[in-house]
């Protein structure tokens, strides 16, 4: 073989080479396709679990107000009901200082 020819066929193996280098290096269309889809696969789990967590976080929030809400109210009652006691006991009182200047009265009447 001439120096030429085996320069020629050298450059040309050469070029195969790294011809097949890079085409074997290249991801195909479908591999990428199917990488994509496993990550939107995983997207998709992970937003539902943030949407269930967020619903369920909202339902706990609701319901720790409708408590909040109940204690209010019945701290309220509890108040009311405390006022109406004092104002029952200030009128026992009364009455039985009414009571005790009947009786009194009473206790002259029959002393006569």
């Amino acid at each position: 073989m001439s120096p030429k020819t085996l320069t020629t066929t050298a450059r040309t193996a050469a070029l195969l080479a790294v011809g097949a280098l890079g085409l074997s290096a290249c991801a195909t269309r479908g591999y990428v396709d199917e990488q994509i889809a496993m990550v939107n696969n995983h997207i998709t789990a992970v937003d539902a679990k943030a949407s269930d967590a967020m619903t369920r976080a909202d339902a706990a929030n609701r319901a720790a107000a409708d408590a909040n809400r109940a204690a209010a109210d019945a701290n309220r009652a509890a108040q009311d009901a405390a006022t109406a006691a004092q104002s029952a006991n200030q009128r026992i009182d009364q009455l039985g200082g009414r009571v005790g200047q009947l009786e009194q009265k009473r206790a002259k009447r029959t002393r006569h």
